[in-house]
């Protein structure tokens, strides 16, 4: 590519952000514009991590970093290789925004704060003579054999030619955002929602707003989805990494659901059902004249005790040699196999994620480039790729913003 050509950047986001950076480091000369349909630049990544921004992820084994992605794994395999964790980390430190890793893996800006991530993007943005532009939607674009032209939603605005094109617009919620690449001929994977949380209106156990316990493991009844790790119980139902694994890999089956499911919860993070049992034997062997509310087995959190007791229909005073056979099975049961309606989602804080945009069958795995024209590129949700909670997310939009960059 000439770098004296003109490059658009689709989408004020972090994935379009950082593509137009790194098409300025690699082409000084170039003409980078970012254009952004609403008002507002980067307001994902203000919100992200609740407002603390969760750039990216610890782990060191790129094989297992790929795992974490529901769709996109394979893809991402190939691409970490080119530009991974340690990349990211590289290129924010470089720029006077010192990191730190938390004890999850997650990793933040060592000042808690959203805003520095934004901040180090506009200063990028100023030094290098980039343009950001607001309110300009794309409505369609034309592909010629030396570009493409851009057509805009608003009739004032003529239509505009550049030489390259990176669309990073992040997921869309409804395929008719998407038709405008559909059109062109991308194949489209519908998108659905991802990492979401699980409204029971029905259950008690909403009374437990704000207990943590960590770790449990949870699966969804008549499938072969299941997940471990810290679940947060809400006002309107449960929460938490677990539930949020849950929801990014169960995000197709459960959208076919119509949001309406079962789930099993094991309190315990104890598969084997007999090892739970010999436990509580050795609790009533061991504490026969103790009360069940004074001795809770597995260190549980005592609102979560007596919320178990009371499911099961046995009374906290009740001493523990007095619960015979019938209620050791109850509470092996319920500690190993509890069981919860869900009824409906909620999207996790303000982070919108989404399953499903351009399929990656029409990209270019080295590139990011569409197989559809050589001046076109993707960056970031608005491919079918989506991971889970934990910087993930923010990972595989550097990555791929950062080889779409390369305009190769």
């Amino acid at each position: 590519m000439s770098e004296k050509k003109k490059v658009y950047i689709v989408g004020g986001g972090a994935a379009g952000f950082y593509a137009a950076i790194h098409v300025k480091i690699n082409y000084p000369d170039a003409e980078v514009t970012i254009l952004e349909k609403t008002t507002k630049i980067l307001s994902k990544v203000k919100v992200s991590g609740g407002g603390r921004c969760n750039v990216t992820n610890a782990c060191k084994s790129i094989p297992e970093l790929a795992r974490a992605y529901p769709r996109g794994s394979k893809f991402l395999k190939k691409a970490f290789q080119e530009y991974y964790t340690v990349d990211t980390m590289q290129f924010f430190e470089e720029r006077n925004v010192p990191l730190v890793t938390q004890e999850d893996q997650c990793i933040f800006p060592v000042s808690q704060s959203s805003q520095t991530i934004i901040d180090c993007f506009l200063d990028e943005v100023r030094q290098n003579d980039i343009k950001v532009l607001t309110k300009m939607s794309v409505t369609s674009m034309e592909i010629k054999d030396n570009g493409i032209k851009l057509v805009f939603a608003k009739s004032e605005v003529e239509p505009i030619f550049f030489d390259k094109v990176i669309v990073a617009t992040g997921g869309s919620p409804k395929r008719c955002g998407l038709e405008w690449l559909e059109k062109l001929g991308h194949k489209i994977e519908d998108p659905v929602p991802s990492l979401f949380t699980f409204n029971m209106p029905e259950e008690k156990i909403k009374e437990l707003m704000g207990v943590v316990i960590d770790p449990v493991q949870v699966s969804i009844t008549g499938t072969k989805l299941k997940s471990s790790g810290p679940l947060l119980i809400t006002h309107w139902g449960m929460s938490g990494p677990a539930i949020l694994k849950l929801s990014a890999f169960g995000a197709r089956i459960l959208a076919d659901t119509d949001y309406s499911f079962t789930i099993h919860v094991n309190w315990v993070n104890e598969s084997d059902q007999n090892l739970v049992q010999e436990n509580i034997c050795e609790i009533v062997s061991k504490y026969p004249k103790k009360q069940l509310s004074s001795f809770k087995p597995y260190a549980l959190r005592e609102r979560l005790w007596l919320h178990l007791l009371e499911k099961i229909g046995l009374e906290s005073t009740r001493k523990w040699s007095d619960i015979g056979k019938k209620g050791i099975n109850k509470i092996v049961n319920i500690l190993s196999h509890d069981v919860y309606t869900v009824k409906g989602k909620t999207t996790f804080k303000e982070e919108f994620v989404t399953c499903g945009g351009v399929s990656l069958q029409s990209i270019h795995h080295k590139s990011m480039r569409s197989k559809v024209s050589d001046h076109l590129y993707f960056a970031g949700e608005i491919m079918d790729i989506d991971g889970i909670t934990g910087g993930y997310n923010f990972q595989s939009a550097w990555t791929t913003a950062y080889i779409a960059a390369q305009l190769r």
